[in-house]
């Protein structure tokens, strides 16, 4: 059961439950618990029983999918004030499609599934607080999609910049490493770091350790209608 009057302030505020009465709250409270992980700790593996949803009210998540030839593939970075695992709510599928684990210290609320899904029976402004989260993470997979199905690496990485720019400003900061881009990229972080290399040399980027200023936009979106920059 949560009590911390700051963590309830947090789950009182976030939009998935913000239309609550106070009853309401107060019972989504007695089915919420706090959870703390170390990095590199593992908060559920692909394949492990649903039945909760969380918010991360600090650090950072990874949710990852293991391929049939082992390998680990990206699926998403999960950041402060993010909700992840509520689409499960309605899919009927009974087991996590991918894992989570920490990529920094996290906390995080976690929230049983049944409780929430009666609460979502009698309070239609929750459902449609849900369906904007999960029209967002629609938009999110569609972006992906059509990342991955780029002719070439060169393609993702370009797109992967634009995309990622803060606010069109033209910079974009790192705040997971490399490889992990890679992954979601579906490129080897060797081949990232090669196309970022060739970019740097062109004059279309700068590059200071994590941090990305794209210096040249008309070049480099032409990129995109090149087989490579």
């Amino acid at each position: 059961m949560l009590t911390d009057p700051l963590l309830m302030a947090t789950l009182r505020r976030h939009y998935l439950f913000d239309g609550l009465p106070e009853q309401g709250l107060a019972d989504v409270a007695a089915h919420t618990s706090v959870k703390r992980l170390v990095q590199g700790a593992s908060l559920f593996h692909q394949g492990d029983p649903v039945q909760r949803f969380y918010i991360l009210v600090s650090g950072q998540m990874k949710l990852h999918r293991l391929t049939s030839d082992g390998q680990e593939k990206l699926m998403e970075i999960i950041r402060p004030g993010e909700a992840f695992a509520e689409a499960l709510l309605f899919n009927g599928i009974p087991f996590y499609p991918v894992a989570a684990s920490a990529l920094k210290d996290s906390l995080l609320l976690s929230v049983q599934n049944a409780p929430y899904l009666r609460l979502l029976e009698e309070q239609p402004k929750l459902c449609m607080a849900l369906l904007a989260s999960l029209s967002v993470r629609l938009h999110q997979r569609m972006n992906d999609i059509d990342n991955l199905t780029s002719s070439n690496a060169h393609h993702r990485v370009v797109r992967f910049l634009f995309q990622e720019q803060e606010a069109g400003g033209g910079v974009v900061n790192l705040d997971v490493p490399k490889r992990l881009i890679a992954s979601k990229l579906g490129i080897q972080p060797e081949t990232f770091s090669r196309i970022l290399h060739r970019l740097i040399d062109a004059g279309l980027i700068a590059v200071e350790k994590r941090r990305i200023e794209i210096l040249d936009h008309p070049n480099l979106a032409a990129c995109l209608d090149r087989a490579a920059c």
